[in-house]
């Protein structure tokens, strides 16, 4: 199965990331959500925080940018998703799917564990 990373080329985590996939052999379908033409939906979130373990969007929100964008602490979890197609920044990144399974790569070499 294809690993797939959701990748923003400006920021320097999700490019050393990209970089430690390759380095063991991994060459990603890479999705540049930061692009209107390839951004994320909401159902696409949802899925991820169900590959990531039923996790809350909470657990990949860019926690600066959750300042920037005035995202209050007790927002649902439907509406940061909301947030989160409608501001991009928001989501947390680099972000490894493969095989049913989603993880943060917070620090980069949780990616590996995916692979």
């Amino acid at each position: 199965m294809t690993y797939t990373l959701l990748h923003h080329t400006g920021c320097s985590t999700s490019r050393k990331g990209l970089a430690l996939l390759q380095e063991n052999g991994i060459e990603p379908e890479i999705r540049k959500y930061m692009n209107a033409g390839e951004a994320l939906s909401i159902d696409e979130l949802k899925e991820i925080a169900t590959k990531m373990g039923n996790a809350s969007p909470r657990e990949f929100l860019r926690d600066k940018d959750a300042k920037k964008f005035d995202i209050p602490p007790g927002m649902s979890d439907d509406d940061l998703f909301a947030a989160m197609v409608d501001n991009p920044k928001l989501i947390q990144r680099p972000i490894g799917i493969k095989d049913g399974k989603a993880v943060l790569g917070r620090p980069v070499e949780k990616l590996l564990d995916i692979t």
